[in-house]
Formats: structure tokens, C-alpha cells, sequence
């Protein structure tokens, strides 16, 4: 079981939990980063910084200067039905914690009154005289409460906190995945407008260049597989339009249901790409870091926990049960004497259950050991897939910023190239279908390069994504480092609190 599993102490049988080791890595990548990610011309082409041990802020998004994303991502924060449901998950395992730490960590007490009117006949038992009625009063009170000796109970107790703590970091985990969504589909659909724009134009050029190719077949100058070939072109262009407004349409509807309203009548801005900065320095959290600031992995440790806590649990049963109970009653057939002194009757019970034989609790035990092995595995393969989440997107940045270069300097080398033509062509050097065809490959790299510039926008959202977000480091330090016992009656609060605090700023 390696050393997680080592012995609560005398009070306590079963593991006593212990936080998995970070990893013992530096890096995220074989090859090193570069110092500053390439840079380009134009929007969005700036050189990116990756800072270590730059803190993640909790309202990231706002590095990108957009007043319309703070509003939406504000708007979805008050009204979005999956942090609603999340947040009373959250609140339930916060109450179930509460009712059993009432019912296992105190005396239960109860108390009873009942009065009865009887009718007695003295000659069933050999008596003279008439019926006898007469009221009987009875009341009592009973304290019971579990000795938890080797702290089955406690353990269970545990299970319960732990489990709370998964459902807080589900919360953080669906607010940070809420603000990515929101942010990057906005992204896209800045993206999807400016292409549907670029591809118009690159339409009607290209119907243009259709007529006049159908004048020179009548005239006999082409043949007539220009014509096809080229209403071919069109056609295909054409059909690309509805796809790019489809994906438009999608992104709106995303955007209004992220945000709670009805994607029929939501009031959604357009976002255009002017819309959004490129944040130049970008935190870089170290992978010791990383596994205590992501919610995923942050969850993933709270179910290991709630194993580890299962098992101590599953350990406990086979060890004596102890109890004590007591009665105080009083009997009277006056109620106004009923607690008098010659009316009470009391009792003090003492029980010891202790298992003798009992062939499924040995199978219970090793059922709970595969249990938190089990937790054990999906917590490292949640660690490693964050990892590899990371890796990834660092290599997207770099890689993204060579391509938007790229693009850039295609773009700048198409823009030239239009220019040129048209003053050929006001000096007669070139022809009228000369100059279609160089403002089609024109608006063809715009294409090219608003795809690029989204690209690496997104690429830096997925940054904040995968560093975490800020929202745990930043509930951690308003919180403390105290165990979960002592503050988990305070954290549906706090989150509250926390949600008002981003709203104002928003």
C-alpha cells in the first residue's frame, strides 16, 4: 500500500491520509522554450513571455481588454444553470458532512410523554367492588452514544469532508471550464464574421471574372472548360458561405446558452477581432505547483482521499463496537407528581459488540484496499493527462506564433502584390482578369490570417485553462491551509462571497 497507508494511531485504525508527492519534474517539454515566441506584423503578431511563477489571476480573461467578454463571462457567473447545479451539489455534501458529523460525534438524545385513561375491573383478579378508572402518566428520556473507540465513525467522517472537497473543486473546475468556453467561442465567432466577410468579396470577384470569361468563350478566345473551371470556383465558394455562417450561428447559440438565456431570444454581442489584445507575459506554473491549483487534479486527490478514508472504515469493523445508553423515567398516575421523587425510574446500559466470526469482512477490507489503489491510478493518470495538457499548449504557442508569422508575411506579400497589379492595370500592363485573380489570393491570406491571429488568442486562453485559472490559489488564500473540519461550514460562503467579489469587478 506504500506509505499512504500508514496507521492513524491508537484512536484511529485504517491509513491516515497523506497528500500524493508533486511531481518531481521541472519542465513540461524536452525541448526548452523559447525566451519570446516568434513575432509577426500586424494584429496579434506580438512576441509572448512565458513568466515562472507568474501568479494566475482569478479573472483572467480581462487581460485580453475586452469590455464585451468581462459582461458575458459576468452575466454567465450570475446566471449560468451548470454553476447553479454545481453549487448545490456543493451544498448538499456540505449538509450530508454536517448531519453525520450531529449524528456520529455527539449523545443522541430522546424524549418521550405519553398519558393513558384505563378502565380496571377488580374482579378478574378476585376483587369486590366496581370498575376503576383511572389515568396513567409516563415520561422519559434516553441518551445514547457511540464509543468511537478506534474511530470507525471519524473515519467515516472523513469520507464525508473529502467528499465535500471534491464537490468544491467540481465547482471551480465547471466556473473555469464556463469562462474558457465563453471566451474562446467568442473568439470564434470574431473569427467566423470577419471569413464570411473576406469570402463575399473573394465571391463576387470571382463572378466577375465568370462573366468576363463567359464573353470570351462567345467572342472564341477561351475555350469553354475555362468557363467550367472557373464556375467550378465559383460554386465551391459559394457553398463555403452557408458553412461559415452555420458555425456563426452555432457560436451564437453556444454563447447564449453558457450565459443562461434562450438561444431564440438572447441578447448576444458580435464580436469582432478588434475586439481583443494579445496578453505579452504569460504565467508558467511549475509542475509541483501545477497539481495544487488545478481543480481536476485538485478533485482527483480529494477521491483518493475519500478511498483512503473508506478504507480506515472498511479496517474499523473488525474491531469491538462499544455503546452506552441510559433511561430516566418517571411513572405516576397524577400528573402533577409525575417527576416526584417516588416516581423515577432509571437505568445505565453498557454493550461491547465484538465480531467473532464474520467471513465477509476480511473480503470488505481488501474490497476497500482495491478501492483507493484504484483512486490511486486515476489520480496519477489525471496528473500526467494535466501534463500533457500543459505541453501541449505550450507547444501550440510557439508553434502558432511561427505560423501566424507566416501568415503575416504572406498576407503583407498578397497586399503587394495587388497593389503592383493594379498599377499595372491602370497602365494597361495587365489585364481585367488579371486583377480579379490577384484580389481573390488577396482576401484568400486574409482568410488565412484571421484563422492564425483566433488561433493564437485561443492558444492563450487554453494557457490560463490549463495553469488553473487562478480560482483555487486564489480560494486557498482566502481560506488558509486549515483542515477541511474547521472551515467547511464557511466555504458555501466564501464562494459566494468570492462570485459577488468578481461580479463588482466585471
Amino acid at each position: 500500500m506504500g506509505s499512504t497507508l500508514s496507521l492513524f494511531g491508537c484512536s484511529s485504525v485504517g491509513p491516515d491520509f497523506k497528500q500524493p508527492d508533486p511531481p518531481a519534474v521541472t519542465n513540461y517539454t524536452t525541448q526548452k522554450l523559447p525566451v519570446q515566441t516568434a513575432t509577426a506584423l500586424g494584429n496579434f503578431g506580438g512576441g509572448q513571455h512565458f513568466v515562472v511563477g507568474k501568479d494566475v489571476p482569478v479573472d483572467w480573461w480581462k487581460n485580453f481588454g475586452s469590455t464585451k467578454l468581462n459582461a458575458l463571462i459576468g452575466q454567465a457567473l450570475r446566471a449560468s444553470p451548470t454553476l447553479d447545479a454545481a453549487q448545490a451539489t456543493l451544498s448538499q455534501a456540505q449538509q450530508t458532512y454536517a448531519a453525520q458529523m450531529g449524528s456520529s460525534q455527539y449523545p443522541q438524545v430522546n424524549a418521550k410523554l405519553n398519558a393513558q385513561h384505563q378502565k380496571f375491573n377488580p374482579s378478574l383478579f378476585g376483587q369486590s367492588g366496581g370498575s376503576k378508572i383511572f389515568d396513567l402518566y409516563n415520561a422519559g428520556v434516553t441518551v445514547s452514544y457511540n464509543f468511537d473507540l478506534f474511530g470507525g465513525n471519524r473515519r467515516a467522517l472523513e469520507s464525508f469532508s473529502a467528499q465535500a472537497d471534491y464537490q468544491r473543486y467540481q465547482l471551480e473546475g465547471a466556473r473555469l471550464t464556463l469562462a474558457a468556453n465563453i471566451t474562446t467561442t467568442a473568439m470564434s465567432q470574431a473569427q467566423f464574421a470577419a471569413q464570411i466577410k473576406a469570402t463575399v468579396v473573394i465571391l463576387a470577384a470571382q463572378k466577375k471574372q465568370l462573366n468576363i470569361t463567359r464573353q470570351r468563350f462567345e467572342l472564341g478566345a477561351v475555350p469553354r472548360s475555362d468557363e467550367f473551371a472557373l464556375l467550378t470556383q465559383v460554386e465551391q465558394t459559394r457553398a463555403s458561405i452557408p458553412l461559415l455562417r452555420k458555425n456563426l450561428e452555432q457560436a451564437n447559440n453556444l454563447l447564449a446558452v453558457l450565459v443562461g438565456q434562450l438561444p431564440g431570444a438572447a441578447q448576444i454581442p458580435k464580436f469582432t477581432l478588434a475586439d481583443f489584445n494579445l496578453p505579452t507575459d504569460l504565467p508558467l506554473v511549475i509542475p509541483s505547483e501545477l497539481v495544487r491549483q488545478r481543480p481536476d487534479i485538485q478533485a482527483s486527490e480529494a477521491l483518493l482521499h475519500v478511498a483512503n478514508a473508506q478504507y480506515g472504515v472498511a479496517m474499523s469493523t473488525a474491531y469491538p463496537q462499544i455503546n452506552l445508553s441510559s433511561n430516566l423515567n418517571s411513572q405516576a398516575l397524577v400528573a402533577s407528581s409525575l417527576f416526584g421523587a417516588g416516581s423515577m425510574v432509571w437505568s445505565l446500559v453498557g454493550q461491547v459488540a465484538q465480531p467473532l466470526f464474520n467471513a465477509g469482512l476480511k473480503a470488505g477490507v481488501k474490497s476497500a484496499e482495491a478501492g483507493f489503489n484504484a483512486a490511486t491510478a486515476n489520480y496519477r493518470q489525471t496528473v500526467l493527462q494535466a501534463l500533457r495538457n500543459v505541453a501541449d499548449v505550450l507547444r501550440a504557442l510557439d508553434n502558432d506564433a511561427q505560423i501566424l508569422q507566416a501568415q503575416a508575411a504572406a498576407d503583407a506579400a498578397a497586399q503587394a502584390s495587388l497593389n503592383l497589379i493594379q498599377q499595372q492595370y491602370l497602365l494597361g500592363g495587365v489585364n481585367y482578369l488579371q486583377l480579379l485573380t490577384a484580389q481573390q489570393q488577396a482576401q484568400q491570406t486574409q482568410i488565412n490570417l484571421i484563422a492564425a491571429q483566433v488561433q493564437r488568442l485561443t492558444d492563450t486562453a487554453a494557457l490560463y485553462q490549463a495553469m488553473g485559472g487562478g480560482w483555487v490559489a486564489e480560494t486557498k488564500k482566502e481560506a488558509g491551509l486549515l483542515p477541511q473540519h474547521t472551515k467547511l461550514a464557511a466555504q458555501s460562503a466564501e464562494h459566494k462571497g468570492f462570485v459577488r467579489h468578481l461580479l463588482n469587478q466585471n
